[in-house]
């Protein structure tokens, strides 16, 4: 615990020397003389002057020094009954010509390309052929519907879209191309040209003069070099949900981001050159960025992209088997994973059949562990269970336990510790800090550690507004929670209308404003509430019109269908109750925290402006009418 104060402290206090000494462990082209700066806006950046390639750290480097025969990644599509290794030198001819194909169709430093594909290699080769040109990608998760994909063409301007025939959910197949022809339409900004990759279950036609096949066009390609970029230079653009419903681009830096993955595959994972690192996540969000691609690449790991589910691809076996076949060392899933798991093999059964003696530990994220999977996971693996905390925006662990720290130390429920760099506190709304133990807004103390995000893309207002404004000094981090004594931290959820499906981030607002559009809905609210395997699922209440004529039997099926529509199937918005009022404050607040203590059958105080008290007795008795929510499963 010593070591983990004093390189703690030493982050805290001494901030430029600590990551100065970090950046020397990844090659610049030119070394930084600037650590910490601010821009004429007042925003922190890291190493801004220093000059670099995130391709060559994740590939060249490591070729040039001997290892271009490791594997780098392994491909396993249990969908497809396909497996693929991939070294470092194979992986890197085909990065450095499928840059060249970009090139070949006016893609430079600067220029923005959207990346809507499934968990295939071709993704991490378009990713990192983007950051060899200094070209900013944006992927975007191959299940969000049209409207939404054409949302982020607009605000991202991409010169090119690249895209797959199909992606694969369990047995489904789903063809992207007619999603992505919608989305253009949709559009009002329209791409120079799309790149499209065809695969085995289903092909689709090129019928377009701007339409090119993916193979096609690398095979044509020359190789081309990496692209010097400045250290404060985008990486990339990565959309995130926000209170609004209007996505938020997260800019990630090159510079602060390689020093700052680099440090946390040896300070929080303790992946060593060489080892096998598998997150079981997806390349659509953040932790698929930072670690299935970045971090385990930069250190020199060998990274798995799965192409499947953690459950019937075939079976609850299906992660056991990965570990063993590829010999992991560091695991790293959400705890909804663990819990659908659970649910099918509550016993053990399938994990019997493997050997994971390779396994060193688990990591946890992506929402709070819940104390019993916790214990569960604990108990059936027989190693370290790490639930550690962060978020899109900070792109790497704010909390966790460290290798400075003993695991053993762990706390159940508790995200662990401050990681270097990250200066937590608890505060009230009035900014006061809290003692151990009082609940309240969890926030970090600026300047933000490397790596976070730089700003909103085009919207360093929308950035000002949404995280430094509310508390002077503080980034607000949009969860809720306390730390006990020890420093340990627990966070309890968001404190916001954003809530946590499977890990997936999504606006409850958003989804108002979808189900409000419906002829027969007078007033709604939708609230996440709490669920056993997803951490959260949304419900909505809803009040008709008096003038509805419609099939009161229907509107549930139809209210869904809208949102799965507008959204995606990611949104599990299912469950809609008709209720004849809704909760309110006299001044016509509805009462949404209320109504979540409610349904997950916690304790509550009414607050003195209700509206009517009467009114929270009759939302209990829909709840529990309908079976909804822990409170009345």
């Amino acid at each position: 615990m010593e070591k983990y104060t004093e390189n703690y402290t030493s982050s805290i206090k001494e901030k430029e020397l600590f990551w100065k000494e970090q950046s020397q462990h990844i090659a610049w082209f030119k070394e930084p003389g600037k650590i910490l700066t601010q821009n004429e806006k007042g925003f922190y950046r890291w190493f801004a002057d220093g000059e670099l390639n995130t391709c060559y750290l994740c590939l060249d480097v490591h070729v040039k020094n001997g290892f271009g025969n490791q594997v780098a990644v392994y491909y396993d599509s249990p969908a497809l009954n396909s497996k693929r290794a991939y070294t470092y030198a194979e992986l890197l001819s085909l990065v450095e010509k499928f840059a060249g194909a970009l090139s070949s169709k006016g893609v430079q430093k600067g220029d923005r390309v959207i990346i809507y594909m499934p968990m295939v290699i071709e993704t991490i080769i378009a990713m990192l052929a983007c950051a060899r040109l200094g070209a900013i990608h944006s992927v975007v998760f191959g299940g969000f519907a049209p409207q939404e994909l054409a949302t982020r063409i607009d605000d991202a301007q991409p010169k090119i879209i690249i895209t797959a025939s199909h992606g694969i959910e369990f047995e489904k197949i789903i063809s992207y191309k007619p999603l992505l022809d919608k989305a253009l339409e949709l559009a009002t900004f329209q791409p120079s040209a799309t790149i499209l990759l065809q695969r085995e279950k289903l092909q689709c036609e090129l019928n377009n003069k701007n339409e090119f096949d993916f193979y096609t066009l690398l095979q044509n390609a020359k190789p081309h070099p990496c692209v010097s970029v400045k250290g404060s230079d985008p990486l990339y653009i990565l959309y995130t949900s926000g209170t609004t419903g209007k996505p938020k681009g997260v800019v990630r830096d090159n510079g602060g981001h390689a020093v700052a993955l680099r440090y946390s595959m040896e300070y929080v994972y303790d992946a060593k050159q060489g080892e096998i690192f598998w997150a079981a996540s997806d390349v659509g969000w953040v932790v698929g960025h930072s670690y299935i691609v970045y971090a385990p690449l930069i250190q020199r790991c060998t990274t798995i992209l799965y192409e499947g589910k953690p459950i019937k691809t075939p079976d609850a076996g299906a992660f056991w088997r990965i570990i063993s076949e590829y010999q992991v060392n560091t695991f790293f899933t959400a705890p909804t994973a663990i819990r659908a798991i659970k649910k099918e093999d509550n016993e053990g059964v399938f994990f019997k059949q493997y050997n994971l003696s390779c396994l060193k530990r688990l990591f946890l994220a992506g929402e709070r562990c819940d104390p019993p999977t916790f214990d569960w996971i604990k108990t059936l693996l027989q190693k370290p269970v790490i639930d550690h905390w962060w978020q899109t925006e900070s792109g790497w662990p704010m909390l966790g336990i460290t290798t400075k720290i003993d695991t053993s130390t762990a706390k159940r429920g508790s995200a662990g510790k401050p990681i270097a760099g990250y200066d937590v506190v608890i505060l009230s709304e009035e900014g006061k800090k809290l003692n151990a133990n009082e609940e309240g807004l969890v926030a970090i103390q600026l300047p933000l550690a490397p790596g976070c995000l730089l700003t909103l893309w085009n919207n360093d207002e929308g950035f000002q507004q949404s995280y430094l404004d509310q508390l002077k000094g503080y980034y607000l981090t949009g969860d809720g929670g306390l730390k006990d004594d020890e420093n340990y931290f627990f966070i309890m959820g968001r404190i916001d209308d954003v809530i946590n499906v499977s890990g997936h981030r999504l606006s409850t607002g958003q989804m108002e404003e979808i189900v409000a559009s419906h002829t027969g809905v007078a007033e709604c609210a939708v609230v996440g509430i709490a669920d056993k395997l997803k951490g959260q699922v949304p419900i909505g209440f809803i009040v008709l019109k008096n003038s509805f004529k419609g099939n009161t039997n229907l509107i549930e099926g139809e209210l869904a269908n809208l949102v799965r529509e507008k959204i995606g199937a990611i949104a599990c918005f299912k469950n809609v109750l008709i209720v004849n009022r809704l909760p309110k404050t006299r001044s016509g607040k509805i009462l949404r925290k209320i109504m979540r203590h409610i349904a997950d059958g916690t304790t509550f105080q009414t607050p003195a402006t209700i509206d009517d008290p009467l009114i929270l007795e009759e939302i209990k008795t829909e709840l529990s009418n309908a079976k909804i929510g822990l409170a009345f499963e």
